[in-house]
């Protein structure tokens, strides 16, 4: 067993070369955009097509060659309600493939410093609100995307035992839901926000007097902007040592119907909203407890309103480009 590094707070290094996993993804390119903008200028992302991250060999040849200093693994097979239900051996296969090989790798070359990106939905269903990091492995999880979640806390747990067994200070974050230029707003596989920023959008373009949602609208959600979120990945990487998994959010949440009324605002619907009761709610309440990050000292900077009207402005300027 190796000894335990020690780590000491500090500004990384701007010429340290950072591998970036997913720097194509929603997160990944938040990331890419906010080092950038930080002043580091050594960068190093492989797109799909140039690294297969489910290819180990190829990772390790990979990570032998760049020899990069700092790792953030962002990358993940990802998906919503239907496509986590529809093919949950995917989600469970394809995401341990890429956290084994690229922890592995990065092991390989003795990188200091690694950031493992998971997901909130990692909770028990039934988890307290708001939802603790100690309550990871407390419940039974949500059915629809249990696969997915099992894989993220995989990686949480092979984060923890190299720095168990090899004295690396890596680290691992959770972030609630996150929403912000690049996310997916195609109809069939986005999540509540850009679908709802779409559905108003297109109720504008067409002259719709009413738009219509699912539910009753009182579920109450965290939403939190990805640049908001790249920038709480900086600050841990350069301030929080520890086993456990941080969460990272608001801190604080709104109803469906509140965002709903908000972006209405924004694009400039003024025709009415009904609301389809006879459709699910799904959970009540989902909100993280960001008490660690606070304590790490970094808060989230970015107003819902100024978020949503930046992530509408992005939609609106890409959208002839956007999958559908």
């Amino acid at each position: 067993m190796s000894n335990q590094q020690t780590f000491v707070p500090a500004p990384l290094p701007r010429d340290a070369k950072v591998y970036i996993a997913g720097h194509r993804g929603l997160v990944g390119s938040a990331i890419w955009r906010k080092l950038e903008a930080e002043g580091f200028t050594n960068l190093v992302g492989r797109t799909s097509k140039e690294l297969d991250l489910k290819d180990r060999n190829a990772v390790f040849e990979f990570f032998r060659t760049e020899q990069p200093a700092y790792v953030v693994l962002a990358a993940a097979k990802v998906g919503g309600i239907l496509a986590n239900s529809t093919y949950p051996q995917d989600f469970l296969s394809e995401n341990i493939q890429i956290q084994v090989n690229v922890m592995d790798a990065a092991l390989d070359v003795n990188v200091e410093r690694l950031l493992f990106l998971g997901s909130s939905c990692i909770y028990p269903k039934l988890a307290a609100q708001p939802i603790r990091e100690d309550s990871l492995l407390t419940g039974h999880l949500e059915e629809t995307n249990d696969a997915y979640a099992i894989a993220k806390i995989a990686g949480i747990l092979q984060v923890q035992a190299v720095r168990r067994q090899h004295g690396l200070r890596w680290i691992s974050a959770m972030p609630t839901n996150l929403y912000g230029p690049g996310d997916n707003f195609s109809p069939k596989g986005s999540h509540v926000l850009p679908a709802l920023i779409r559905r108003y959008e297109e109720a504008v373009e067409t002259g719709a007097s009413s738009v219509t949602n699912w539910g009753t609208g009182t579920p109450r959600r965290e939403f939190l902007h990805v640049d908001d979120m790249a920038d709480a990945c900086l600050h841990l990487l350069e301030h929080y040592d520890g086993p456990q998994q941080v969460n990272v959010g608001t801190g604080s949440d709104v109803t469906i119907r509140e965002i709903a009324e908000t972006i209405a605002s924004v694009v400039g619907f003024t025709g009415n909203t009904e609301w389809d009761t006879s459709k699910p709610d799904g959970t009540p309440q989902k909100l993280l407890d960001v008490s660690k990050l606070r304590e790490a000292g970094w808060i989230a900077g970015i107003s819902l309103e100024d978020g949503l009207r930046s992530t509408v402005e992005w939609f609106r300027a890409n959208r002839s480009s956007l999958r559908e």
